[in-house]
């Protein structure tokens, strides 16, 4: 995902400089958990392992959740996420670098409004997301 002859990764989130590496390595995170739920354990070559940017958002919040629980929109706040569309902004500018790629059906609209932040990292008393 992250090799270009072009561009390093690192060079692009550096000069592009909205969200840190590690929003990086959460946002690859996501991607490994979204990619196994839609298409399961198996092995999957690099250009079969499409999700959707709603894929990704859910699988997103579901690991911010389990990694951080109460804490989790605070941690992606700190790193500059605030919406959905800023996961669809670190997946395109990746994208603008050939550091991942996309189909022609995808948009960077997909990642726009997909939940509601201050709603969808309010936890129940089993601090599981609540419906919002």
């Amino acid at each position: 995902m992250f090799d270009s002859p072009e561009h390093s990764f690192e060079d692009v989130i550096r000069k592009d400089g909205r969200y840190p590496r590690e929003a990086f390595a959460f946002m690859q995170e996501g991607l490994n958990r979204a990619v196994k739920k839609v298409h399961g354990d198996t092995e999957l070559a690099p250009g079969k392992r499409h999700v959707t940017g709603r894929q990704l958002c859910l699988a997103m919040r579901e690991l911010a959740v389990d990694n951080w629980g109460l804490l989790a929109r605070l941690v992606l706040q700190r790193w500059n996420i605030r919406a959905t569309i800023d996961f669809g902004n670190m997946v395109y500018l990746l994208i603008e670098h050939d550091l991942m790629a996309k189909t022609e059906e995808d948009s960077i609209e997909d990642f726009r409004d997909v939940f509601d932040f201050a709603e969808a990292f309010e936890l129940d008393e089993n601090f599981q997301p609540t419906d919002g």
